[in-house]
Parts: C-alpha cells; structure tokens; sequence
C-alpha cells in the first residue's frame, strides 16, 4: 500500500479561492510533469498550465509545488496543486488524476499516517494534528499545537532515556555481579528513578486538565420543574434549542449545547425537572438527569426565587456537589431582598444578575482546566501508558532494598520503558493505528 501514489482535496469541498489537491507517493513528479510539460524546481511555488495529455484540454491555471523526498511532509515525494476553488476544476482535476495509471484516492488520514511511518513525525503528534483539526476554541487550538508541534514527544523521549540510562547501569551489573552494585550508584539511580517518577505522577494528576479542554466541560442544568433551566440553556446559547413551558415536566430528555465560554469548550445540558415523577416516561428523565448530576464537571443549581426558602430547601442536597453554583432564578418576581448564600439572584428575562454569574462560571471553568505541569496527556492511551510506566517505576524503587534480584528491576524498567515507545509509536502499534488514522479527514 505504500508503494502506492495517492491523492485528495486538502481543502474543504464548496466554492473558495483556492482548492489544493496533495499528491503523494513515487509517482509523484511524474504526474506534475505530465500535468504541466516541465520539470520545476524543487520547494518554490510557480505558476503552470495544467494540462490533460490525454485530449490537450487545459484543466486550470495554478499554483504548483514540488517536495522531493525525504524532506516532505509525508517523507516520500509530495506535490500540491493550488487551484482556483469552482467545484468544476477541483472535479476536472481530480477526475483526470484518478485515470492515470498507479494513482489513487487517499484513504482517511494516510498523508499523515506515511508521515508517521516514514518517521517524519511520532504518534503523538500525528494525534496533535487531528486535534488541531477538530479545534473549535483557543485552548483547544493552543493544546493541541503544543502536542502537534513536539511538546509531549520530547518528554517522552525524555522519560525513555532516563529509564534507559538506569537500565543501562544496572544490566552492567548483571553482566559483571562480582563487583556488585556500589551503594553511591544504586542511590544514584534511586534518586533519579524518584524524579522521574515525580514528573509521571505529576503528568498524570494534570491529564484530567488536558482531557476536558480537548473533550469540553460538562456542566448539567439541574433543579425543579419550572426553575428556568431551560431558559438558561437558551439565554447561554443564544437560541432557542429547549421548548420553554408553564407545564411542568416539559423537558423529558437531556438537552445538550456546545458552546465556547472564554475559549474553553463547553457541553451544557438541560435535563428533565427533579420531582416525583407522575409516569414512566418522567422517571426515565430524572434517572437520566442524577446520572448526568453525577458525571458532571460542573453543576448548575436552580431554584425558583418566588418560591423562597421551600424551593431552595427542596435541591439544597444537590449543593453537595463538587463543583456548583446555586441559582435563585426570576428575581423580578419577587422584592429586592437577595437570596441567602451561596444563592446567586439572576433573572432571565431582565437581565439582573446575569454578568454576576458568567463572570463565575467563567472563574470555575478556568479552575476546572488550570493546569499544573507542561506535559499534556489528553487521551487515555496515553494516561494508561504512563501509568503502567509510574507503576513498573514504583516496583523497581520497591526492589531496592535488595528483595528482589538485579534481573528483575531490570525487567521492570524494561517494560516501563516500552510502555512509553509504545506511545510514541515506537513498537507493537499496529493494532491502534487504524483506529487512530481512520478519524482523519480524506486529504490529511
């Protein structure tokens, strides 16, 4: 397969300036000469006719560029076609190219997964570069460009040399045992073993932070019926997504919005109103709504304020959750007395109230998403391949104090360390890559 040559559109389908079709492969440079009659200069735009040889027709007038391999983004030879965006070219372009012989459509993400295997980038970052794709907020698109850019491949490798260092050391001592293991090395390798360590434990406590910027936050809507959750779904999204209704027991099902608050990704959901429910369809919606109460990062209290001290009293064991913010809603109904704390007065319909609380949502979300270290793991592969690594770590700090046999701990680091390679793509991971590859777009 990877002998093949493939192309794809690199841009979005729809009427644009541009549209670039990516070409990859051995076949490459001389499908650009066929298109345009000449040899050109390797890394520099120029401006061609694109012909079909087949009639003469002329297909476009564009911008083309060779990459010779290996310094491509694929590692094999690479062209890019920047043509004119009509939907007519793009189709004339890329009919003439599926009937040359050798040539054929990219597969979802292929340009990056030969990247991968020609070793120009590792698989974190094949992983950064999907997530950049799928970004839709700032610290979405900060994250993952970090990752895409190298960030946690370089800590990785960091990690990995220092398991290979230790192992190193103590396989010299396995090799020659008479001169057994100097207590100023083994506490040597200790320390530095217990650093590392350190820093795995530290990844691992913060990858809980990296998951939600990369998956959102979630924040349930919940309270009694005719508490405003559903107008506060609608006033944060800016549109009507729930039905608003006097008639209790309305919203049945959850209601998800995703929304971006100060840059951070957000899936907000209105749920059903917490309450005895009269028919089975009702319970179905309050079994739903205590299991998303659970699940929740964040948790949105919301109580009638015309219903005073009764209607907060009926979900204030609710305020036990983690991480909440209780709401006293319609504060135009009722006379200018605030509610107790930690109540937050807002109306809906006037506006009050309302700047107090974005103002803390947005203060929450931020802690929820504060980060302590530098190293990001955002997906669980990679938070259970450290974790496998820290555990093997921890047995082997365990070992030293001489219970177990030198070729143990070896082993251990052993196994720590393919735990990382294995991240990174270094070994066993023809299993994953389908899975991973598969979530691409056509021409990346």
């Amino acid at each position: 397969m990877r002998q093949d040559t493939i192309f794809a559109p690199a841009t979005a389908l729809g009427r644009s300036a541009l549209s670039i079709v990516r070409i990859s492969g051995p076949k490459s440079m001389d499908v650009l000469i066929d298109l345009t009659g000449d040899v050109l200069p390797p890394r520099q735009l120029s401006l061609r006719l694109l012909h079909d040889s087949q009639n003469g027709e002329v297909l476009d007038k564009a911008m083309v560029v060779a990459f010779p391999k290996p310094i491509s983004a694929t590692g094999e030879d690479l062209v890019e076609l920047h043509l004119h965006g009509g939907s007519a070219v793009l189709s004339a372009v890329c009919n003439y190219l599926s009937s040359m012989p050798g040539l054929r459509i990219a597969y979802p993400g292929e340009f990056t997964r030969r990247a991968f295997l020609n070793d120009r980038i590792d698989l974190t970052s094949a992983e950064g570069i999907l997530d950049l794709i799928d970004a839709e907020t700032d610290k979405q698109r900060r994250q993952a460009i970090a990752q895409a850019t190298g960030n946690l491949e370089l800590a990785l490798k960091s990690w990995r040399d220092k398991l290979l260092s230790a192992m190193a050391k103590i396989e010299a001592f396995i090799d020659f045992p008479d001169d057994g293991l100097p207590d100023t090395i083994q506490q040597e390798i200790k320390n530095n073993l217990i650093s590392l360590r350190a820093e795995m434990n530290l990844a691992l406590e913060d990858a809980s932070h990296a998951e939600r910027i990369r998956e959102g936050v979630q924040i349930a809507i919940v309270g009694a019926p005719n508490a405003g959750k559903s107008s506060l779904l609608n006033w944060l999204a800016k549109r009507d997504v729930a039905i608003v209704s006097s008639i209790p027991g309305t919203t049945r099902d959850i209601l998800e919005v995703y929304l971006d608050i100060d840059g951070y990704a957000v899936t907000l959901a209105d749920t059903a109103g917490l309450r005895e429910a009269t028919d089975v369809i009702e319970a179905e919606g309050v079994r739903r709504t205590l299991a998303r109460l659970e699940n929740a990062d964040i948790t949105l209290i919301l109580s009638d304020a015309s219903e005073g001290e009764m209607g907060r009293t009926a979900v204030n064991h609710y305020l036990s959750q983690q991480t909440t913010l209780a709401l006293a809603t319609k504060i135009d109904l009722i006379d200018d007395i605030p509610p107790p704390a930690p109540w937050i007065g807002i109306s809906i319909k006037t506006g009050a109230g309302t700047k107090v609380f974005i103002q803390m949502l947005s203060t929450i979300i931020a802690d929820c998403m504060e980060r302590t270290g530098s190293i990001t793991l955002t997906r669980a592969r990679h938070i259970n391949g450290v974790r496998v690594a820290c555990d093997g770590l921890q047995r082997v700090l365990e070992a030293f104090d001489g219970s177990e046999p030198l070729e143990v701990v070896a082993e251990d680091l052993r196994l720590s360390t393919c735990s990382l390679e294995r991240i990174l793509g270094v070994v066993d991971v023809e299993n994953i890559l389908d899975q991973i590859f598969e979530e691409f777009c056509i021409g990346k």
